[in-house]
């Protein structure tokens, strides 16, 4: 596990885990995997230099630090719907960063039923790992990244400010 809950002064729950997903859609794997190898595709996909999404070598890149983490925790301020799906269930919300900022965030979970802990003044902890992809680099001629989230913490209760 990557996020310390237990270093956290509120109550959380683990919405959302990378390794579960995957197992819930194999698929996933495949087509990323397949993506990153399709030399006919030189700017669309992940780069693999840490190993191929989802793979043992990959894993390893995470777990030895090789491959940047983006730890981010904030409050949320608003939960909605983006996106031209027709969707009925918030899937984005806006964070009040620690740093006094806004950053939007899909809503990543495990179990749909947790979409609901998504609240307004609920905490948020997750943790990315930034993989490079082929499109390099990036408009800013930094290294051009895909923010894959990696796990997904809510607070059960509305924080309360310090």
């Amino acid at each position: 596990m990557f996020l310390q809950l237990d270093k956290v002064s509120v109550p959380m729950r683990l919405v959302y885990s990378l390794p579960q997903a995957l197992k819930d859609n194999p698929k996933d794997v495949a087509l990323a995997q397949a993506l990153t190898l399709d030399t006919t595709r030189p700017l669309l996909g992940l780069k693999g230099m840490y190993g191929l999404y989802g793979s043992p070598q990959w894993w390893a890149s995470i777990e030895q630090r090789k491959m940047p983490l983006l730890f981010i925790s904030g409050v949320i301020q608003r939960a909605y719907v983006t996106g031209m799906d027709n969707c009925d269930e918030n899937n984005t919300i806006d964070l009040l960063l620690d740093d006094g900022s806004i950053r939007m965030e899909g809503i990543y979970v495990n179990n749909k039923a947790d979409i609901k802990l998504f609240r307004v003044g609920c905490r948020v902890e997750l943790v990315c790992v930034l993989d490079e992809l082929k499109r390099q680099p990036a408009l800013d001629g930094s290294v051009n990244y895909l923010e894959i989230p990696l796990e997904v913490a809510v607070s059960l209760d509305v924080a309360t400010p310090d």
